[in-house]
């Protein structure tokens, strides 16, 4: 027997479709059109209207000088994790830079230098340009810094500022400017006077120069104005997230130290802690001339026990350890 469908299921099913049909194809709702916004957070620099580098004004009102200021603004401002610790490691470093700039008569924006030249870091460069102020060899003996297997001051940072000022002192009085001294820092005194005698100019902001050199003295005013306003381009610090000056004392030595990691733990601390804070010792040794002295700085508190074997087999580049000779404290047996 078959079953019957239900006149009145059709006659629903009929109205639902009709309904359907009409609201979809004949006489659909128009579709209301939101303006998405989408915001990255990033701010809009502005670059002061007078900036000064040196005691020397900088020139904005030429236009190229003004966007190469405006470039490495935003380099460095943007490059954010790079420049956090510019702002930690200069809050160590720059106040003992500047003031031996300062007593050496370079106005103490040149410090800024450092930071571009080396990120205050003991770098070594591909050609073997060392240290926070990157000088070659040749340089740094030329300025009385010492260079030999065992000392290298162009790692001492404060000693290696000392010979920079004098560089930038003879720079100076050659070119009669700053900014130009500045330049010379990096391109050379000789290179810097090669290119304003040939494009016949006297100011590093008129000079059409390479890539390199170009950006420089713009890297480092850049750098000026982020540090004195770091809160200004973004980069918020408490206190106690920057590095600090550490708490050091010094020792004098005048007599040849045969192995320095010995001389370590006789002072408390071990050979990590003496390189950390005496980067221009080179080797495990140091040989004290007649009439000579060098000064070791050492923590003033006692904040690493005392050592008394390596745990740890280290590879240094141009640093060797002699063998520990010393005997070790026997391990009582343990019974089980």
């Amino acid at each position: 027997m078959k079953k019957v469908i239900n006149p009145t299921i059709f006659f629903i099913l009929a109205i639902l479709i009709a309904y359907l049909v009409y609201t979809d194809f004949i006489n659909p709702k128009p579709v209301e059109k939101k303006e998405i916004i989408v915001s990255y957070g990033v701010p809009e620099l502005i670059i002061p209207d007078t900036v000064f580098f040196a005691g020397e004004r900088v020139p904005l009102e030429i236009p190229d000088v003004r966007e190469r200021l405006d470039r490495e603004l935003h380099v460095n401002t943007f490059w954010h994790s790079n420049t956090i610790f510019l702002l930690k490691r200069g809050h160590r470093w720059l106040p003992d830079i500047e003031g031996e700039l300062v007593k050496a008569g370079i106005p103490a924006d040149l410090k800024y230098l450092a930071v571009i030249e080396s990120d205050l870091q003991n770098k070594v460069s591909p050609s073997h340009a060392v240290g926070f102020w990157q000088l070659l060899k040749g340089t740094a003996k030329d300025f009385r810094l010492e260079v030999t297997n065992e000392v290298d001051e162009r790692y001492h940072p404060i000693k290696s500022t000392g010979a920079a000022a004098k560089y930038l002192k003879k720079a100076h009085q050659k070119f009669g400017s700053w900014t130009n001294a500045a330049a010379a820092y990096n391109i050379g005194r000789r290179g810097l006077d090669r290119a304003l005698d040939r494009q016949a100019v006297s100011s590093y902001y008129d000079l059409l120069l390479g890539e390199e050199t170009s950006r420089y003295v713009f890297r480092a005013i850049a750098i000026k104005l982020i540090f004195e306003n770091p809160q200004d381009y973004g980069f918020n610090f408490s206190e106690k997230s920057l590095y600090h000056k550490e708490n050091l004392k010094e020792i004098e030595i005048k007599k040849n130290v045969n192995n320095l990691r010995d001389w370590a733990f006789d002072n408390n601390i071990n050979y990590k802690q003496l390189k950390r804070y005496n980067p221009w010792l080179r080797k495990n040794s140091i040989t004290v001339r007649n009439g000579k002295s060098y000064t070791f700085l050492i923590p003033k508190e006692e904040t690493a026990r005392k050592i008394v074997s390596d745990t740890t087999l280290l590879d240094l580049w141009e640093d060797t350890l002699e063998s520990d000779k010393r005997k070790l404290p026997k391990e009582p047996e343990v019974t089980l």
